[in-house]
């Protein structure tokens, strides 16, 4: 990889910890909890969906590329009579940001690293990026916790759709790479249900996998498919790195410093599990390079 994807990757497992800490997290939970929704996949799909509005279930089930369509028609478009999108983003920015209190208590670190990430958004390319633009059009807010957490989640999110869209490109939209995450490395057990599939839905899509030599006959990931994985995550870096890419390393290399501790705090905090893999922050100091960060 040339310096910008690879930078954009590091980058991202620093940027993304601490954007999940508004799903997991005490605070936000209570958060959403008081702005009336009860449950997480309640806060979770009203969260993330809130910037772009009111929407029912159509755009979110192609947005959020791997839930089960019906998972997503049982929260949308009903959370919206319990809140409205504007009282949802204010519940998600103020539950993450007395979280990031709780895990990041110096403020100064804080405001560096959020008018860092901030000037990065600036920069960031938004065509085809609908969940990236929704987020990066909303009002700038005054607290630097909020800012820190609305920038990693407009990074976060302009991201997401760059790898929505390498999946639809290289096959695996949809159910296809959930079912080879859960034989690579998250799990059938833990992902099937946390993204709402049957068990004839997702042994449907293994045996699609098999007949096209994605998965062998006891079930394990072929070498084609992960070939075809990494294929994927380098088209993933590769869409991610124009923000990155007019950034010097003597420009990254600061951000990143003032990132890794909150991102690591943040790491520590979230579940064992998440459906997203486990976070390995880049050790910037070890590696100004980021030669070790790998898909």
């Amino acid at each position: 990889m040339t310096d910008a994807p690879r930078y954009a990757r590091a980058m991202w497992t620093l940027f993304e910890p601490i954007h999940a800490i508004s799903y997991f997290s005490p605070e936000c939970r209570a958060a959403f909890e008081a702005a009336g929704l009860r449950g997480f996949w309640r806060g979770y799909f009203a969260g993330r969906v809130a910037p772009l509005g009111a929407v029912g279930p159509a755009p979110v089930i192609a947005l959020f590329n791997g839930f089960a369509p019906d998972m997503v028609r049982r929260a949308l478009p009903a959370v919206w009579s319990l809140a409205e999108p504007a009282a949802v983003i204010d519940a998600r920015a103020t539950g993450a940001a007395v979280t990031l209190r709780r895990l990041a208590p110096d403020a100064g670190v804080v405001e560096h690293a959020a008018s860092s990430l901030e000037d990065v958004v600036e920069r960031l390319d938004l065509p085809g990026r609908p969940l990236g633009a929704a987020n990066a059009d909303l009002a700038r807010r005054d607290d630097p916790y909020e800012r820190l957490w609305q920038a990693t989640a407009t990074l976060r999110e302009h991201r997401g759709d760059g790898h929505v869209a390498a999946l639809v490109a290289f096959g695996l939209d949809g159910l296809p790479i959930l079912v080879l995450r859960g034989a690579l490395d998250i799990g059938r057990d833990y992902l099937q249900p946390a993204r709402g599939w049957t068990d004839e839905q997702w042994d449907a899509a293994a045996a699609e996998l098999t007949d096209a030599g994605l998965l062998d006959r006891t079930g394990a990931v072929t070498d084609a498919a992960r070939a075809r994985i990494a294929d994927v995550e380098r088209a993933t870096d590769q869409a991610a790195a124009g923000a990155w890419a007019p950034a010097a390393t003597a420009e990254i290399i600061p951000i990143a410093k003032a990132l890794s501790p909150i991102a690591r705090a943040c790491a520590a905090e979230l579940p064992e599990r998440t459906p997203i893999g486990v976070f390995r922050p880049w050790d910037v100091d070890a590696d100004p390079e980021a030669a070790s960060v790998q898909a």
